[in-house]
């Protein structure tokens, strides 16, 4: 498991934010302007995207860190097209572990227990399989994963696979899938990353979803149900939280959206219009309803 934040009250979780509520790509300067405000806000810890090696420096982000407050939660690995582990060439397979292998290193290198995100096809990469093909495709995954979840073991560093709503990918999109994909791969090195936008789309429940996936579970990202505010939607926060204690997961609860003012996360993330009355209101509002339900557990 991930360990908690300092400070967090026991049965609770940290409770942090990801810069893509505000920026895209997420450099050095995105993280000066964002960490301090994070902090004062009270908020735990931070997610870390590394859209491309050499956005963020990790030597100076972990000297940042240590200055503004918040805990590193996890570097977010990011999946563009041709960034590919299944269903592609060999040269890419190669350059796609390198990636994750960067992605590793620069979560040792600030001190974040975790690499999360869809690290085995590029986002909005679908294509139709059968049973057999779908069986092959983890097969190859599998392969192509383990020298990276290797990697990362020697780093101290775990894995969190995430799986994405049915219009993003078509290999992993419920945790019953991303076990079968799991299965084979050491626990203590790789797991499942949760997030509640995704699960909302593809899972019958939320609770259930949770139960399944058990002591699985590395990392969880929150937002509403249309990529908004927690709170401000349709979830079974109550029922969602309460599995996540039942199952004794014990790491971050991290606010994930995006801003409808950068062009290119935007469009990547299908965002049209604005989720909050601010980007700083959805996050704060957020952290405040998640604060209040996790106490009223």
């Amino acid at each position: 498991m991930t360990r908690p934040a300092q400070g967090v009250p026991d049965g609770g979780w940290p409770l942090g934010a990801n810069p893509w509520i505000w920026h895209s790509p997420v450099t050095a300067d995105a993280l000066a302007d964002v960490l301090p405000r994070l902090a004062g806000w009270g908020f735990d810890c931070v997610e870390l995207p590394l859209e491309q090696p050499g956005d963020w420096d990790p030597t100076a982000v972990a000297k940042l860190l240590d200055t503004t407050g918040p805990a590193p939660a996890a570097v977010i690995a990011v999946m563009p097209p041709g960034r590919d582990l299944v269903r592609t060439g060999s040269a890419a397979v190669r350059a796609a572990q390198d990636y994750l292998r960067h992605c590793v290193d620069a979560a040792h290198a600030i001190a974040a227990p975790v690499v999360a995100g869809p690290v085995y096809t590029a986002v909005g990469r679908t294509w139709r399989m059968d049973a057999v093909e779908r069986a092959v495709a983890y097969e190859e995954w599998r392969e192509h994963i383990a020298p990276v979840v290797e990697h990362a073991a020697q780093a101290a560093v775990r894995l969190a696979v995430e799986p994405l709503n049915r219009y993003e990918t078509s290999l992993l999109n419920t945790v019953a899938q991303t076990l079968d994909a799991l299965e084979g791969l050491p626990a203590d090195g790789i797991g499942i990353a949760l997030d509640a936008y995704h699960q909302n789309i593809e899972e019958r429940s939320l609770p259930a979803a949770v139960a399944a996936a058990g002591d699985r579970i590395v990392h969880v990202q929150v937002c509403a149900n249309d990529r908004g505010t927690p709170g401000a939607d349709h979830l079974d926060w109550a029922g969602f939280l309460g599995a996540l204690r039942a199952v004794g997961y014990r790491g971050a609860l991290c606010v994930e959206s995006f801003t409808a003012h950068n062009d290119a996360i935007a469009v990547a993330a299908s965002v049209w219009r604005s989720l909050a009355p601010s980007q700083d209101a959805l996050a704060t509002d957020g952290l405040s309803f998640l604060r209040r339900t996790v106490a009223a557990l």
